[in-house]
């Protein structure tokens, strides 16, 4: 399979200290990477750096033989990548329609409000309210819908879970396993455990801003010990 992303000797952090310490991964095209590690491991750096939103040190971030380290967020946005941030971020005082009208381009794509619309029908039934009166779990999708109309090659989900019940963790799943049917490329960082499973081809585990382990889902899904080991759990 060819990879879509490739990522080789990344380092990069804040501040002149170093998060990512020399970090090299790669993401197959139509497969979605689940990305772990405890708190602090560097995953949501990684994703911002890849993203655009923090200029890498040194090191390489390809998207399909293209260099993207130390691109502005723009630019990355342009060749293919989008993000659904940690937090969602939606603009409050917009309604749904006016959110995904924003992130719509102008050129003609493979996703338009419609068909955001078509795969999430609690958004068209919620269009005309503000981002600040819907759920949580309303909120995850409008940020899933508006990073869709990008037409991305790459999704990156920075824990879609955060922050939502169980049932509405299960609801955003539908959707996102929707899309991986579709081919979509995606990295997905999250703590539930749960949730990386059901998505994911691959897990990917990050440590002190180095990937230290990767292998096919099924197998570090049986594989407590080394679960327990690479995350503390059970």
């Amino acid at each position: 399979m060819t990879d879509l992303l490739t990522v080789s000797g990344l380092h990069a952090g804040y501040a002149g200290g170093t998060v990512l310490d020399g970090l090299d991964l790669t993401v197959p095209a139509g497969s979605v990477v689940a990305l772990l590690g405890r708190n602090g491991a560097g995953k949501t750096t990684f994703v911002h750096t890849v993203m655009g939103m923090l200029r890498p040190y040194s090191g390489s971030v390809r998207l399909a033989g293209r260099e993207l380290a130390g691109a502005p967020a723009h630019a990355v946005a342009r060749s293919g990548v989008a993000i659904v941030p940690q937090g969602r971020r939606v603009f409050a005082p917009l309604t749904v329609e006016e959110n995904l009208r924003i992130a719509a381009p102008r050129r003609d794509g493979p996703w338009t409000v419609e068909r955001v619309y078509e795969l999430m029908p609690r958004l068209a039934e919620r269009r005309a309210n503000r981002g600040d009166q819907l759920s949580g779990g309303e909120q995850q999708m409008l940020a899933i819908g508006r990073a869709l109309l990008r037409g991305p090659r790459l999704l990156l989900l920075d824990e879609p879970s955060d922050g939502l019940a169980p049932a509405v963790v299960d609801q955003v799943a539908e959707v996102l396993e929707r899309l991986r049917d579709d081919g979509i490329s995606a990295v997905l960082v999250e703590q539930d455990l749960h949730l990386a499973f059901r998505l994911a081809d691959e897990v990917v585990v990050m440590s002190k801003g180095r990937i230290v382990h990767r292998g096919p889902t099924a197998e570090f899904r049986s594989d407590r010990r080394r679960a327990h080991a690479l995350l503390g759990v059970a």
